[in-house]
């Protein structure tokens, strides 16, 4: 075990809110990384030979490529989860590409190990199949949201994703990264930010837009933002601090029988 593993660990709330024993178990095969914005932890199709846990401010999204050149996201996963084959027995094509769209340090583990570690922790198997409910339910409400709301929904959406795991109400976030997530072309998400930024809820800065009003851009956002907090809420346990950032998780013991059922 590197002892530079044991520092971090707690810098995702996945890997946190595990017993000690259950730590221990991963620990010894945790691999601490450093990805910068744009890099790629895996292509659609290729092997996902690794689970990937963003720690801190890092913050990597899942995104499905179209033919005619465009790139939808269809969840964005930071120290609240992890990236990678977390249900699979590992080393599986991935169905999407994942991408660090805010950079920072992550700990990885081989997929096949991680099976094992499951496989002798009722714990971890518990989290991760909490989690992987918690990620699905993400995915579909993404859905659901890109073909039913307004552009200004969605936007509002976004950033409050963002700022629940950043806790900070300065996002690092450049135009051209925002519009590719929301599949809209950078001169139409030029103007939807105006709007906002009219109406008092954002401020557009060079490669950042700032927060002015949590309250507001709740108001301005679609009802798919609220819907997948409460199922982490429900389902892992999810805290938010009164500013709404998401600063724990506490899944209920593996054996509960209020275990969520398949979204």
């Amino acid at each position: 075990m590197s002892s530079d593993v044991d520092a971090p660990l707690s810098g995702n709330l996945l890997l946190g809110a595990l017993r000690l024993p259950d730590q221990a178990l991963l620990k010894p095969h945790l691999e601490l990384r450093e990805y910068r914005r744009g890099d790629v932890l895996f292509e659609a199709g290729e092997d996902v030979g690794h689970i990937t846990f963003p720690l801190g401010q890092c913050v990597a999204a899942l995104v499905i490529g179209l033919r005619d050149g465009r790139a939808v996201e269809t969840a964005t996963v930071g120290r609240e989860g992890a990236v990678g084959g977390v249900v699979s027995q590992g080393s599986l094509p991935a169905f999407s590409r994942a991408v660090v769209q805010i950079p920072g340090s992550v700990l990885r583990v081989e997929a096949a190990v991680l099976q094992q570690v499951k496989q002798t922790s009722p714990g971890l198997r518990n989290m991760i199949t909490r989690y992987s409910d918690c990620l699905l339910a993400q995915v579909l409400q993404s859905v659901a949201c890109n073909a039913s709301h307004t552009i200004e929904a969605r936007c509002a959406r976004w950033l409050l994703g963002l700022q629940d795991r950043l806790g900070s109400d300065v996002l690092p976030v450049t135009h051209e990264v925002l519009a590719e997530l929301l599949g809209v072309q950078r001169s139409y998400l030029t103007r939807t930010l105006r709007t906002l930024q009219q109406q008092g809820l954002i401020q557009v800065r060079r490669g950042r837009i700032i927060i002015q009003s949590r309250s507001a851009v709740e108001a301005a956002a679609c009802e798919c933002h609220g819907a997948v907090k409460r199922h982490f809420e429900t389902v892992l346990g999810a805290v938010y601090n009164s500013s709404g950032t998401l600063v724990s998780l506490r899944p209920a013991p593996a054996g509960d029988k209020q275990m969520s059922q398949a979204v």
